[in-house]
């Protein structure tokens, strides 16, 4: 897992440096699925099939701009803008086994709001990296996430949620990045061995989204910005192993 990681990471670095005005989401989307090609791991996202779309997600990554929250899909139409932000998820499975991590790129000259809003939400992970070890439980974490964000007036996305990541993307235990009746009620000891994708997302406004007509892209219902950071971080003795960092 930690090779794949480090692949997602490689890929991350070099969507960062070339994101810039001017650049389409399919640009971006291409040099992401080349690299992985050349290093001989699988895009992860790519073909995975939603109850919801009728056609499977066709990107290597998902390409969320503004008050896009996830799983935009990437376009030849979407030229980024002086001034946006963009949300990268990527993920790729080398022998077996997945790596996934997101970062939200600010384009060429962002304003003060959108800045804050992903140094906050940014922020958020590393509360988690520096929280998570065995022996805690995650509500303990969720709610120093949640109340980081909160504390900015900023609403934390409830419809998805961090999950287990091993062989398969999406493992149990569910983690969301806030504290509800339901966790509380069965909450999660963190335990050696447990690898997480850790992924808050974060909305300038409401917490509250919907859904495009593609059954893919996610957006805000008030069409506010949104920011999404990600890593996959192991549960080890001494702590959290960050396994997707650059």
């Amino acid at each position: 897992m930690r090779d794949a990681g480090a692949i997602v990471a490689k890929v991350l670095s070099k969507l960062k440096e070339i994101a810039e005005p001017g650049i389409s989401t399919l640009d971006l989307d291409e040099v992401a699925f080349g690299m992985a090609k050349e290093a001989g791991a699988d895009a992860l996202f790519r073909g995975v099939r939603s109850p919801h779309a009728k056609k499977p997600f066709p990107g290597a990554i998902c390409a969320s701009v503004n008050h896009e929250v996830v799983h935009g899909i990437p376009s030849a139409d979407c030229i980024l803008k002086d001034g946006d932000i963009l949300s990268v998820d990527f993920g790729v499975r080398l022998n077996g086994y997945c790596g996934d991590s997101a970062v939200t790129i600010g384009i060429g000259k962002v304003g003060p709001e959108r800045q804050k809003l992903m140094d906050v939400t940014s922020h958020m992970l590393e509360i988690a990296v520096q929280e998570c070890r065995p022996g805690v439980l995650w509500s303990q974490v969720a709610g120093k996430m949640q109340k980081h964000a909160e504390k900015a007036g900023y609403g934390v996305v409830r419809d998805f949620v961090g999950h287990g990541i091993g062989t398969e993307m999406h493992e149990n235990p569910k983690v969301p990045n806030f504290v509800s009746r339901e966790l509380l009620g069965d909450d999660i000891m963190l335990a050696e061995g447990l690898v997480l994708a850790i992924e808050p997302m974060v909305n300038v406004g409401t917490h509250s989204v919907r859904t495009l007509p593609n059954g893919w892209t996610v957006v805000t219902a008030d069409k506010k910005s949104s920011a999404h950071f990600e890593h996959t971080v192991a549960m080890t003795k001494s702590g959290c192993d960050v396994l997707t960092s650059a």
